[in-house]
């Protein structure tokens, strides 16, 4: 009995892992077997070219969707990311020109974090849901975009900012790249090595039992809206600098993909599960889906359907539902 008993063991430890991280596993083998097909119907697909094409396509969406992220740990939610990329990348391209680059980066970065602080002081202030706070943010940071752009695109001369963001300076690998990579790598740090991320997720844990113990929840529910705007801020910057000028459009298809893709990755709706660490694989997930469509020729109309069919499946499979006593 003893034998068995100790031969028993490491199989029910194994097994015991798998159910663990199986969240985190999901996106992983989504993301190997996208690879597989879409290399098979095409072998450009398989290549570094490809790879920094998709690097490149993903790259604005993966700060996004960080920025969502760090909302969603709270178990809060921000409908305004979207919306923060679209002005603060209109807000840049009107002062590259007289102030420089390095101005408009700091100033689209400051667009989203004063975003941030307000949804965030609206929150606390008036307890209002952060669903409803963001949603009506949303529809007031798009009027304001098309207040100042008049529904045209702003263009600039200064191009230094776009030269800087769309080189590759080192292996090859676009600068655009590197820099969310970097922020995916800071947020990731943050969330499981300090202060900051201990407690968001508490408060995504327990809000309560959080307060209870010491949490100063409300300053930290700011926080978190104020890190989510600067990175869409930044999003927004290097959005217009990759295209070369701000349009008020820019951040239309922002929020569904961020949501997707943290969702997918594993992090829960409810709050205290998953982190940037995961997000990082839905972007790959929907980056990769869209690319190798694009590459074998599925027309638009077709992908919007595919693509949607793959996120329901996805997320279906990765959402932990211990998590949720309803569903609703």
């Amino acid at each position: 009995m003893t034998a068995i008993a100790a031969k028993a063991a490491p199989e029910a430890a194994r097994s015991s892992w798998l159910r663990q991280n199986a969240v985190a596993l999901y996106p992983l083998v989504v993301i190997a077997v996208l690879i597989a097909f879409f290399a098979v119907q095409n072998p450009y697909f398989a290549t570094f070219d490809n790879a920094m094409n998709i690097g490149r396509q993903s790259s604005v969406l993966l700060l996004v969707a960080l920025a969502g992220t760090m909302v969603i740990m709270i178990g809060s939610i921000d409908l305004s990311v979207g919306s923060i990329v679209t002005l603060a990348g209109i807000v840049a391209a009107m002062v590259i020109d007289p102030a420089g680059p390095l101005v408009a980066v700091l100033v689209g970065m400051g667009v989203g974090l004063s975003v941030g602080a307000f949804n965030g002081l609206i929150l606390i202030g008036l307890k209002v849901p952060s669903f409803l706070v963001t949603l009506g943010m949303l529809s007031v940071l798009s009027g304001i975009a098309n207040m100042i752009t008049g529904g045209t695109s702003i263009m600039f001369m200064d191009f230094s900012l776009t030269s800087s963001v769309n080189a590759a300076m080192l292996f090859g690998v676009p600068n655009i790249i590197l820099i969310a990579a970097l922020a995916a790598a800071v947020l990731t740090f943050v969330a499981f090595k300090t202060t900051l991320g201990r407690y968001l997720y508490a408060i995504g844990g327990g809000e309560l039992v959080a307060a209870n113990a010491g949490v100063p929840v409300l300053r930290y529910k700011v926080l978190a809206f104020m890190l989510s705007g600067t990175l869409c801020g930044l999003a927004g910057v290097m959005l217009t600098a990759q295209v070369g000028a701000g349009t008020p459009t820019a951040g239309a298809n922002m929020l569904l993909d961020s949501i997707a893709a943290i969702v997918m990755g594993g992090t829960a709706l409810s709050g205290g599960i998953g982190g940037p660490h995961r997000t990082i694989l839905g972007v790959l997930v929907i980056a990769i889906l869209s690319n190798g469509m694009d590459v074998i020729g599925v027309n638009s109309f077709t992908q919007e359907v595919v693509k949607g069919v793959v996120i329901i499946l996805a997320v279906a499979s990765t959402i932990d539902r211990k998590k949720y006593q309803f569903i609703k």
